[in-house]
């Protein structure tokens, strides 16, 4: 059995993880990811209790008790190579003994769910929508470096997705990944279905135009078009059309890499995000904290029934 060499898992001196700096005890089965460290007091002034607190540089965790059930939230920061980190680290805090540096024999499963905020990109999504991400494209190229990649990527719509947008080379290559499926079901009420794009930054990446023009002008254009015929999701609420059509819904910049790192390790995960910005009307909420309130409490209510 392979033992983990300090140079790959970095343990500090007080028994933590390197950058959450939290000990394999702190953390619940059931998490709660955000981005903004401020959005962590959001969600714990709804627990009953709290156990703890820990800050360390972006990431900032709280472990309490939410209806009887023992919850974590935990703030990553922005972008998938924060969610890199995250979710690697907490997976070692599930499944890696610190003493021996070795895999436990019996894996533990997370459920691991991020609320964040997004930007529409069909005209029918409206400012307060909330999208569930059942398929996250990666334009961050992340999860490429992983063996096993193409295990949990659909590679059909990939390839039917880089020929429709004449993909650029000298971009990362785009991986498709669903989120887990029992946590489609148990939010599929209460958000709209979405196929969300995390992109790499949030302005040229999400084809922002500020002083510099992106390389392609045309891409956002180009990924509002695209329309994926599949059968085996006829009938959705909004990341299909008739006769089983997916779209791309919105941008973000982190579900891609918590899908996919998630379903590499095992654990159960997805994404639910609040429209703020709608990319085809050009229009934009910036006191969206109701919106966000709403998501936490029927996000918080739904993950108690687990």
């Amino acid at each position: 059995m392979r033992t983990i060499p300090s140079s790959e898992l970095i343990i500090n001196d007080d028994g933590s993880i390197f950058h959450l700096h939290l000990k394999p005890d702190q953390i619940a089965d059931t998490i709660i990811l955000v981005g903004d460290p401020g959005r962590v007091a959001q969600v714990a002034a709804r627990f009953e209790s709290r156990e703890f607190s820990v800050s360390s540089r972006e990431f900032h965790t709280v472990t309490g008790s939410y209806k009887g059930r023992r919850m974590t939230v935990l703030s990553h920061g922005i972008g998938t190579d924060n969610i890199d980190i995250v979710v690697t680290e907490l997976d070692a805090l599930a499944n890696i003994d610190f003493a021996t540096r070795q895999v436990k024999p019996e894996h533990k499963r997370l459920t691991m769910l991020r609320l964040g905020t997004s930007g529409a990109l069909q005209s029918d999504l409206a400012i307060g929508d909330l999208v569930f991400a059942r398929t996250s494209v990666g334009f961050d190229g992340l999860l490429n470096y992983y063996d096993g990649r193409d295990k949990v990527c659909d590679g059909a719509i990939e390839r039917a997705f880089v020929e429709h947008t004449g993909w650029s080379p000298l971009l990362p290559a785009p991986y498709f990944v669903d989120a887990d499926e029992e946590l489609f079901e148990l939010f599929r009420d209460s958000t709209k279905e979405g196929v969300t794009v995390s992109a790499p930054g949030f302005y040229g990446p999400q084809g922002r135009h500020v002083r510099l023009q992106p390389a392609d002008p045309r891409l956002n254009d180009k990924i509002e078009s695209f329309r994926y015929a599949d059968p085996n999701r006829a009938g959705s609420s909004t990341g299909s059309g008739s006769g089983g059509d997916r779209r791309i819904t919105n941008f973000e910049m982190e579900s891609s890499a918590l899908a996919g790192l998630s379903k590499l390790m095992g654990h159960r995960a997805a994404t639910i995000c609040t429209i703020i910005a709608q990319r085809v009307a050009l229009d934009m909420e910036t006191d969206y904290k109701p919106f966000v309130e709403r998501m936490i409490d029927m996000s918080l209510d739904r993950l108690a029934e687990l």
